[in-house]
């Protein structure tokens, strides 16, 4: 798995990438114990980045079968392309591009892995 360096991108223009979406992330969980494990965002190209946020929650959500809320998601132009996440009552699955594949998660190591071995398969 290979990690990306986070940082701000302007370009020669002086336009922020991280304009492109708010800076501050909006998350309500509501009447469970949660607590955020990881949140990131790692800038890939002039318009590209990545965003993952991963809570530990004190019981599974409905239709997920561990203990983990997460949202991972490659953004390309301004574009979602590619997201991980287990929405409540739709369990865990995968977007790409407009398709929604179930996914299988095992462990937050191997959601990960899975999540950065498909945003490597992406040319932006």
């Amino acid at each position: 798995m290979r990690r990306r360096k986070s940082s701000v991108y302007l370009s020669n223009n002086g336009y922020a990438l991280l304009l492109l979406t708010t800076l501050i992330n909006v998350v309500i969980i509501s009447n469970m114990n949660a607590k955020l494990m990881l949140n990131e965002r790692h800038i890939l190209s002039e318009n590209a980045f990545v965003e993952i946020v991963v809570w530990l929650l004190s019981s599974p959500l409905s239709k997920s079968h561990h203990g983990f809320k997460y949202r991972l998601a490659l953004v390309v132009n301004g574009n979602c392309v590619l997201g991980y996440d287990n929405e409540a009552g739709k369990g865990d699955h995968k977007h790409i591009g407009e398709d929604e594949i179930p996914y299988i998660f095992t462990t937050p190591k191997a959601l990960l892995e899975d999540f950065w071995n498909d945003v490597d398969k992406w040319r932006f």
